[in-house]
């Protein structure tokens, strides 16, 4: 014989199962069966040495960076501010004077 959960509104001993939810007959709360999952953590980025990164923030190449498909190259020192963060392989969504918006990795960059 299975155990049924207590209503978590009432306590009441008499739950029953109505499909993928448990329903409480005395309170009338309905809840899912399957545990609640929790949220998915935001991702931290976090720069060449550690420092955590935020949208807005100014940071400062710390590599020279061709540019593929192109002769330019972003020279160490470059300061890019008011980064935006982004999913993906290059993480820093950005605009760099003289050249324009690209995306960097996080390993190629320090905290201004």
């Amino acid at each position: 014989m299975t155990t049924l959960p207590k209503c978590p509104s009432c306590s009441s001993e008499y739950t029953y199962e109505d499909g993928a939810l448990y329903v409480c007959p005395e309170c009338g709360n309905e809840w899912p069966q399957a545990a609640a999952e929790a949220a998915p953590e935001e991702s931290v980025v976090r720069d060449a040495f550690g420092n955590q990164l935020q949208d807005g923030d100014s940071v400062t190449v710390i590599k020279d960076l061709k540019i593929k498909g192109s002769s330019l190259v972003v020279k160490v020192g470059t300061k890019v501010r008011n980064i935006r963060l982004v999913d993906g392989d290059h993480d820093i969504d950005c605009k760099i004077d003289g050249i324009g918006a690209m995306q960097l990795k996080s390993e190629y960059v320090k905290k201004a």
